[in-house]
């Protein structure tokens, strides 16, 4: 996936992923409808079934956010790691996002946590350079790979669970 992507309105999306096999209400807003960048990597995430693990520099969309959380509501395990400085900038949604009770873990050290992945049920891989803002989604030149190839994926699982280890609270040292 290529990135800038252009503004899209992913109600429809986002609705059915909330409530699937009801109608699709109509959104009123003028954005268009249509295949985008965007509305393929927020397809991708609402495949998940049983699992979502992310590991991202900088979260700031909504739409990414509303979407991560919708599947955290259906049942689906997310966990996410991201960057403490990064975190708490103004338009974040790690906060939203833990609030609603999903588990984050972030790093303690001085360096970035700068990768930008996810996992989505231990088996298809999204990875590249987006930051998940509305700066890189609508402006940036960016891109985005998804893999399925358990080959590929297994690396990204391995480091995904022995950064989750890293950041445990539990393993803190003051």
């Amino acid at each position: 996936l290529f990135f800038p992507s252009r503004p899209c309105c992913l109600e429809a999306l986002l609705n059915e992923a909330a409530a699937p096999g009801e109608p699709a209400r109509p959104c009123p807003c003028p954005l268009p409808r249509g295949d985008t960048s965007l509305s393929r990597l927020v397809r991708r995430l609402l495949s998940a079934r049983r699992s979502l693990d992310l590991c991202i520099f900088s979260f700031s969309c909504p739409q990414l956010a509303r979407a991560v959380h919708l599947l955290h509501r259906r049942g689906v395990r997310v966990r996410l790691v991201t960057d403490a400085q990064y975190m708490g900038l103004h338009g974040s949604q790690i906060g939203r996002l833990r609030h609603a009770g999903i588990q984050v873990r972030h790093d303690q050290h001085s360096g970035y946590m700068h990768h930008k992945f996810a996992i989505v049920d231990q088996r298809m891989l999204i990875t590249g350079s987006l930051n998940w803002t509305t700066q890189a989604i609508q402006s940036n030149r960016e891109n985005v790979l998804v893999v399925d190839d358990a080959e590929c994926v297994k690396p990204f699982l391995d480091e995904f669970e022995r950064i989750w280890e890293e950041y445990n609270p539990a393993n803190y040292s003051f």
